[in-house]
């Protein structure tokens, strides 16, 4: 197994992305990118902590491989917006990418090369990539949020256009 910490806007949109895809045995949301101890919710949110809200996701590479996981994270969100996610707003919610080891480091590198060349945005991209320091485990009410509020107004408002998009109404067998 492997793992992979992405951040592109709020948790619970990259969280229910992820967790439907096939060789995805686990996304835990979470923060990192900060420079505070073991930061809350509610911490994070005042944007004095430095973290990103994020996911991290274990993946077993014979499934699933670390570009596919990057071509999805490149179309579930902007990569070009600056602290900013649609309505939420905030450094929280900035494009990141932690890596692990200097392997994941140089797929990232090229996976944005690759982007860079399609010309899909015309804005430039700013997703901060840099290495792992440390992951913090969100709080329980934030994990399989979707899951478990799917008619709350943000689930329907900002999650379910987004899966619409991706075409990921439907659950991951593995």
């Amino acid at each position: 197994m492997e793992f992979l910490v992405l951040g592109g806007g709020c948790f619970w949109c990259l969280d229910i992305i992820f967790q439907n895809l096939k060789g995805v045995e686990s996304v835990i949301p979470g923060y990192a990118g900060g420079f505070s101890k073991n930061p809350t919710y509610i911490e994070v949110c005042t944007e004095k902590t430095g973290h990103a809200e994020v996911i991290k996701i274990e993946f077993d590479p014979k499934k699933i491989t670390i570009n596919e996981l990057l071509n999805i994270f490149w179309k579930a969100h902007d990569p070009t917006t600056l602290n900013r996610q649609g309505n939420d707003i905030g450094k929280r919610y900035r494009s990141i990418i932690l890596y692990f080891n200097q392997k994941q480091y140089i797929y990232i590198e090229k996976s944005l090369q690759n982007l860079k060349k399609s010309k899909k945005y015309s804005s430039p991209i700013i997703t901060e990539i840099k290495p792992l320091d440390i992951f913090y485990s969100a709080e329980e009410y934030h994990h399989d949020y979707y899951n478990k509020n799917p008619n709350q107004p943000y689930c329907n408002l900002v999650i379910n256009p987004k899966l619409k998009k991706l075409n990921m109404f439907k659950k991951k067998s593995n």
